[in-house]
């Protein structure tokens, strides 16, 4: 059982004789203290856990009393047992009066991700929480997070049998809830809880194909729909830049020769949306006309939630890339890893390519603050791309 309760220490008096406020921390056998601001004149002054003497004593035991309680709702949400007294001392020593539980920091990142549509990724963040929810076995406080949390909920997550990729996925959703809370003003730090972390460095995964394999998938005759709208939706996304799917079913192809989006992935999570255009390539043309509905959106029959849709799309996927023989791992992700990589081979500037998948261009090449990427741009280099398939 951890204890907590008000106390003076005679042999640390400060320079001036008078004595700071503790709060001593009794578990398993051992006891540690923080410091609060508050000062005594003398030992005598705290007795039976209040403030006596003082003019201002009853002013210092409601904001004491404030403190304890704050302590010991954080105690409630973690299990101590998992705990030595030091590690719960800091643990407590980063809870602030009247501060906010990860869960509900958790749950209004997540519900703006799905005010702006972005379903996938809010249940992505949801099953993030429940890891951290299942680690913390009760919900924890904002400023009760420190780097010794985050250290050990990745040695939560790799004894759980997750890769370091996944691992370090999750951890980026945790770092972006809390960055969320501090930037709302809902906590702060002296260090920052993902002050000392490294995220775990994974193989890079081979999802790219040969210019030859595309030529499979673009040349392939198959009958089954399925396979048939698995060969098209590929071509699409490599035709078109390697747009992601939850993009290019949300375009209406209807009397335009040009495509602008801004991608669902980054959409309101940076500063200015990076917008995409290009021009609708001549190869994209026929499988734009076979699938498009009367709004002018790809309609494939299929009354599917998306996620089943995606799921449904990328199965297929992967069985065309067996029948076909292909040798490396062929998922709808593959157009767009492959269309950088090939654009790469052929000496089109990386800027360019960024442009062309809505990608970022990262900061530490701060020449192409300078640079603007047009659609003009983008249109040779996609030409280029596609000229090689020929």
């Amino acid at each position: 059982m951890t204890t907590i309760k008000l106390a003076v220490v005679p042999a640390k008096a400060l320079k001036s004789g008078k004595h700071k406020i503790r709060i001593a921390i009794g578990h398993k056998q051992e006891t540690r203290c923080i410091v609060t601001r508050f000062v005594v004149d003398s030992p005598d002054q705290l007795r039976d856990g209040q403030i006596v003497g003082r003019p201002d004593a009853s002013r210092i035991n409601i904001k004491l009393r404030n403190l304890l309680n704050s302590y010991e709702d954080a105690l409630d949400r973690i299990n101590t047992n998992s705990y030595t007294c030091t590690q719960v001392a800091e643990y407590l020593s980063n809870i602030k009066e009247g501060s906010t539980t990860f869960s509900s920091a958790a749950d209004d990142y997540i519900r703006d991700m799905l005010k702006e549509g972005r379903k996938s990724t809010a249940a992505l963040y949801q099953r993030t929480c429940d890891y951290f929810t299942s680690f913390t076995h009760i919900d924890i406080m904002l400023d009760g997070i420190t780097p010794r949390t985050i250290k050990d909920f990745d040695l939560f997550l790799r004894d759980k049998g997750l890769n370091p990729v996944t691992r370090g996925t999750h951890l980026v959703h945790i770092k972006a809830i809390i960055n969320r809370a501090i930037r709302d003003k809902k906590v702060s730090y002296d260090t920052h809880p993902f002050e000392y972390y490294e995220k775990p460095e994974g193989s890079v995964r081979e999802l790219d194909i040969s210019v030859e394999d595309v030529r499979l998938i673009r040349d392939a005759d198959v009958t089954e729909k399925s396979l048939r709208v698995a060969r098209d939706l590929f071509m699409l996304s490599y035709y078109l830049g390697g747009i992601n799917l939850v993009d290019l079913m949300q375009i209406n192809f209807k009397g335009r020769t040009t495509i602008e989006y801004i991608r669902q992935k980054s959409k309101n999570t940076k500063k200015g949306d990076k917008k995409v255009s290009f021009s609708i390539p001549e190869e994209a043309w026929p499988i734009i006309q076979r699938w498009m509905g009367k709004n002018g959106k790809l309609n494939f029959g299929y009354k599917y939630t998306y996620d089943n849709f995606r799921k449904y799309v990328t199965h297929e996927i992967v069985r065309l890339g067996e029948r076909l023989g292909i040798q490396q791992h062929v998922v709808y992700y593959s157009a767009r890893k492959s269309f950088v990589q090939h654009g790469f081979e052929l000496g089109i500037p990386l800027e360019t390519l960024e442009y062309c998948i809505g990608q970022s261009m990262k900061a530490n090449r701060p020449i192409f603050n300078y640079v603007k990427i047009m659609r003009k741009h983008a249109d040779e280099a996609i030409r280029k791309i596609l000229d090689n398939l020929k």
